[in-house]
């Protein structure tokens, strides 16, 4: 009998910890990588977008906004549009919001896993939407009514105890009221009642059926770890339907704002269950790419900063809080060159799962996305050089992210070799013997230096300042010796502080060098 019980726990065991280690794999196809959050758009742009860039470029998924039913906050005025953050506020589970309906996603699911790009959803089940009197119309983007005062949410249904007694957080040095009160006033949903937990299961579930790869987990801070444990651990399989392996888990990224050791929740409460955001990615690249620090201090960049370990940290150098939130600090894509080159390092240093940011253009700081006169999101136009226009940024489109991403793909599984600096604010390193990269981010200082590239002998086309076509390049090349040393040169005024080679990109052998 002991030995039926140890086997038997010994079994419960390794499928928690099979299901925990799932709920870090983001599912992407082989030579895919990256996600990037198309924040806003609609699930028919999104389709379109899947087949005609993100799949044939080898990006491996996107991060939608909130998917479900949310209340309208009116507009302050004719000249403001919805803001963003009305998102944030569901009134029900509903597949129906201005990106589009259940069938509108099912179909942009179907069309975006076909072509190797999974989806990861944005989604709150820490609260509901606040009272209608603080600035909505109290209607759903479905139609249902939103919260009275007595926290009735008939369309789910919810009722008053659901909910955590209402309380603001006074206090950020207490762990439970900033898991139990109510963030910015919203109404706080108790997951450790089980039939609340059975609710936010169903939720997850229905996109899980319609192919989903995985969620991001908004206010994941504002929740107990033990409760979303159980709330993961009942999520059925990935649909095997959408090209998921039998017995996939969700890939979960659990946003978690820490941006020290002055917190009293910390990321490290949560990185057992899946990625967890690691803000602190943001605050060094915005240092380092602003020349707050030296680009030489890069070489240990990682867990040896404080930060998460690298199988557990979603790093990005922005995303649609800290860009509208933390100026001076955050990059973003008001600032492009460093920007860039700060995108660029991070898709070129084998640090964390990278996200990346896709925008739209705002000056207000809650203003929505581009819309018409009736409140319908406008979608994107393509211009002639692939950049979008409508008041959408569509940084994944810019040509030296979407080439660093190629070059991340290209140099996967790679370590860091060859790494050189001037012991300030010029670098470089190779990935093996698949890439290379150099940034100079030096002030008023060409760089001009004969480096290893760890690269085979061959003329290369460097990816930032164009591309390679009909074996030829549109922007730099590089040409590369037989010993791996290559001349490289970033001018300190030039429109971009990165040059950027890997293998696929050669368009002649040391045989063929003029």
């Amino acid at each position: 009998m002991k030995q039926f019980w140890t086997a038997t726990v010994l079994a419960v065991v390794l499928i928690l910890f099979t299901d925990v280690q799932g709920q870090h794999d983001p599912h992407f196809w082989t030579g895919h990588s990256t996600i990037v959050h198309l924040f806003e758009w609609k699930f028919s742009d999104i389709a379109q977008e899947c087949e005609r860039f993100l799949g044939p470029r080898g990006f491996g998924g996107i991060q939608l906004s909130p998917v479900n039913e949310n209340v309208i906050v009116s507009p302050p005025s004719s000249e403001h549009n919805r803001p963003w953050w009305e998102r944030y506020q569901p009134v029900s589970y509903k597949l129906t919001t201005r990106s589009g309906t259940e069938q509108d996603f099912l179909d942009m699911s179907r069309r975006c896993n076909a072509v190797g790009v999974r989806l990861y959803i944005d989604i709150i089940i820490n609260h509901m939407a606040a009272h209608p009197a603080d600035g909505s119309t109290g209607v759903g983007t479905g139609g249902s009514t939103a919260v009275p005062r007595d926290r009735d949410f008939p369309a789910v249904p919810w009722s008053l105890s659901d909910f955590n007694p209402s309380c603001e957080i006074t206090d950020w040095n207490d762990p439970v009221m900033i898991r139990n009160c109510e963030l910015f006033g919203l109404p706080d949903l108790n997951q450790g009642i089980g039939s609340v937990r059975d609710k936010l299961v169903a939720f997850m579930d229905h996109l899980i059926d319609l192919g989903v790869a995985g969620f991001r987990v908004d206010a994941a801070k504002h929740m107990w770890p033990g409760d979303l444990e159980i709330i993961y651990g009942r999520l059925k399989n990935l649909n095997t339907e959408f090209g998921f392996a039998p017995g996939s888990r969700a890939f979960m990224m659990q946003e978690v704002i820490d941006n020290g050791d002055h917190e009293v929740v910390r990321k490290y409460e949560y990185n057992h269950l899946g990625t967890v955001t690691e803000f602190m990615f943001s605050y060094y690249m915005g240092r380092a790419f602003r020349g707050n620090d030296a680009l030489v201090w890069l070489e240990s960049f990682g867990e040896g900063w404080g930060l998460l370990p690298s199988r557990d940290a979603l790093v990005f150098v922005d995303n649609h809080d800290n860009q509208r939130h933390d100026f001076g600090t955050i990059l973003t894509y008001k600032l492009p060159k460093p920007y860039k080159m700060a995108v660029a390092f991070g898709a070129a240093f084998p640090y964390g799962q990278l996200r990346i940011m896709s925008s739209f253009a705002f000056d207000d700081l809650d203003i929505g996305p581009p819309m018409d006169a009736n409140g319908n999101i406008v979608s994107p136009s393509i211009n002639l050089d692939q950049s979008c226009g409508n008041g959408w940024v569509c940084e994944h489109r810019w040509r030296q992210i979407t080439n660093m991403i190629h070059f991340r793909n290209v140099c996967w599984g790679t370590p860091v070799a060859n790494w050189w600096s001037n012991g300030d604010n010029k670098i470089a390193f190779s990935r093996g013997n698949q890439g290379f990269v150099a940034f100079n981010n030096q002030a008023g200082a060409d760089m001009l230096e004969v480096l290893q590239t760890g690269l085979p002998a061959g003329v290369y086309c460097d990816v930032i300042s164009g591309d390679k076509v009909n074996n030829s390049c549109t922007g730099k090349s590089v040409t590369v010796l037989a010993d791996g040393r290559a001349s490289i040169h970033i001018a300190h005024d030039g429109e971009d502080g990165v040059l950027a080679i890997h293998v696929e990109v050669r368009i002649s052998d040391c045989f063929n060098m003029v």
